[in-house]
């Protein structure tokens, strides 16, 4: 005969035990889940190298009016130019209506610093670089700039005026660090 009282006085703790063994292991699975879980959406995350290149800050103490300069932005051409009075009257004056790709020049600068225009300088036909950024290159029969791989005008708001092109000249986001600082993107 066999005793048997050993098996049912342990079958609570045998209960327990496996209760317990349950637990842990499932904790340790969702905490192993999570970690390589975490590993993987951490990967997806942009390179340092690619955070850098989104946004980049330019002096603009040195431009005088009239002036502009060519920056690099994301590998792309930015032009930022100090804009004369006589520009900006030019760029006020015009009908909007009478636009390919109606805008105004007052939704293309920031309020208050009008003299101040930011344009991504791609041509927006075919990519190309467009010309004005130098006072010895032409600027077009608007005073803008002028690509003159097929002919594109823009005004001195960046607006296409004559030629190929579809659009005006992409106006990137910037803000006002201070005075004399701007941050592209």
């Amino acid at each position: 005969m066999t005793d048997n009282s050993n098996h049912s006085s342990n079958a609570p703790d045998n209960a327990a035990r496996r209760d317990f063994l349950y637990l842990t292991t499932g904790a340790v699975a969702a905490v192993g889940a999570g970690v390589t879980g975490w590993s993987f959406v951490d990967t997806m995350n942009p390179a340092a190298d690619t955070l850098a290149l989104a946004s980049t800050e330019v002096n603009i103490s040195a431009i005088e009016p009239g002036q502009a300069i060519l920056v690099k932005w994301r590998g792309k051409p930015v032009f930022v130019r100090r804009r004369t009075a006589a520009e900006i009257d030019a760029a006020k004056k015009v009908d909007v209506a009478s636009l390919r790709d109606p805008q105004a020049d007052a939704d293309r600068v920031k309020s208050g610093k009008e003299e101040w225009l930011v344009l991504v300088g791609i041509c927006t036909h075919l990519g190309c670089v467009p010309l004005g950024t130098k006072a010895s290159e032409p600027r077009g029969d608007f005073g803008g700039w002028f690509c003159p791989c097929h002919g594109s005008h823009y005004d001195t708001s960046g607006r296409i005026r004559k030629g190929p092109a579809p659009k005006n000249l992409e106006v990137p986001e910037f803000t006002f660090v201070n005075d004399t600082m701007i941050r592209i993107g």
